[in-house]
């Protein structure tokens, strides 16, 4: 079935969707998103999901072109349209057309944002390939410096995504001077003596939906969670590494630049909280 989109207030096949040359999003990257997985036809977390797309677009001075009621109605209709199941709802809004190329902002009465989404399956792992977890490399995080902001400027995140996909491995895992980031497209969470890691949520990192989820359920399990600068050289000596993200879930992490991480196998307390994730999937 050919995937049904949205642009701008109309459904339709998202091989007919067609956007100006003269986008903002498309010439300046000038845009926001945010991916809203859905199982079993339901949106997980939407809320927070629609929060932070608003949270993004305030950060560039922007504002929602829907309220999350808008937003709410018209991603389940689109979730329908799509044959429901597990699939990620892919929201994009950007500040739209202008008559010429300019680096500022537009004035907002003269432009309309372009508004668009579709929908995709998630990845899928098979349980043999989570039972043996996974690899990962690192490298240096020479992204921008608001990564707070999920923006639809990725070329950094796909640069640095390409290493770790030309050495067979699931993440790159990211550093800054020394200091653990997150991933190209995950966080990262660290077991040390049974404490739950992870890099405190500053400007650095996008606060991941799942991440946030992540913290709550191991609260709620009686987990310590130290939320903190971590050494990259912690990720070496950790118990167990995991990372995290709305449409994988948790991924266990057994081997770093090829070296083996504790046992080299996935560990107790990864287990038990993706058991409590997979529980609240499918409430």
């Amino acid at each position: 079935m050919q995937p049904v989109a949205w642009l701008n207030g109309e459904f339709l096949p998202q091989s007919e969707a067609r956007i100006s040359p003269m986008d903002r999003g498309f010439l300046f990257a000038d845009g926001i998103y945010e991916v809203v997985p859905v199982f079993a036809g339901k949106p997980l977390a939407i809320e927070q999901h629609l929060i932070r797309l608003t949270q993004s677009l305030e950060s560039i001075q922007h504002p929602n072109p829907l309220s999350i009621e808008q937003w709410t109605t018209t991603i389940e209709q689109l979730i329908e349209k799509n044959g429901g199941g597990d699939i990620g709802v892919y929201i994009q809004v950007t500040r739209g057309s202008y008559q010429k190329r300019t680096h500022q902002f537009p004035p907002l009465e003269n432009t309309q944002p372009t508004v668009f989404m579709t929908a995709s399956s998630l990845p899928a792992f098979s349980a043999e390939a989570i039972g043996n977890g996974f690899h990962a490399i690192t490298s240096d995080d020479f992204r921008w410096g608001r990564c707070d902001i999920k923006s639809v400027a990725l070329l950094g995140h796909c640069m640095l995504r390409q290493q770790s996909f030309e050495q067979d491995a699931i993440e790159t895992l990211l550093e800054k001077d020394g200091w653990l980031t997150e991933g190209t497209s995950s966080n990262v969470f660290l077991i040390k003596d049974g404490r739950l890691l992870t890099p405190k949520a500053d400007l650095r990192i996008l606060n991941g939906i799942t991440r946030q989820l992540v913290i709550d359920l191991a609260r709620q399990a009686d987990i310590p969670v130290e939320i903190r600068d971590i050494h990259i050289e912690a990720l070496f000596k950790a118990d167990e590494v995991f990372i995290t993200s709305s449409t994988k879930d948790l991924l266990p992490i057994v081997k770093i630049d090829n070296k083996t991480v504790a046992n080299g196998q996935p560990g107790p307390i990864w287990e038990k909280l993706t058991q409590t994730y997979q529980q609240l999937k499918s409430q």
